[in-house]
């Protein structure tokens, strides 16, 4: 997620499996942890954790799918670029 940032993408959204059904048991829940955590940093480094996403979708409902991709473009469309694009989050001192 972070590295999307870092290579300049405006905005990120990450997509499990419902809640309770997910193949790999507790992935969905571990990465719901991991989104969490990420925009609480995004928000520290002045990009905006608002940016970031999660959806909880069946594999089987591609319209909800196609629907979250709309709704993350225009959020992200209204907030502009992300602030740091170009930018390198962890420069090494020279």
């Amino acid at each position: 997620m972070m590295v999307a940032f870092q290579k300049g993408a405006d905005g990120v959204y990450v997509v499990g499996c419902l809640e309770g059904e997910c193949h790999f048991l507790t992935g969905n829940l571990r990465a719901k942890k991991k989104v969490e955590y990420a925009k609480k940093l995004l928000d520290e480094i002045g990009v905006g954790g608002e940016r970031l996403a999660m959806y909880n979708i069946a594999a089987s409902d591609g319209p909800r799918f196609a629907e979250v991709a709309r709704e993350m473009h225009e959020k992200i469309k209204a907030q502009g670029p992300n602030p740091i694009k170009g930018a390198t989050l962890n420069k090494k001192a020279a």
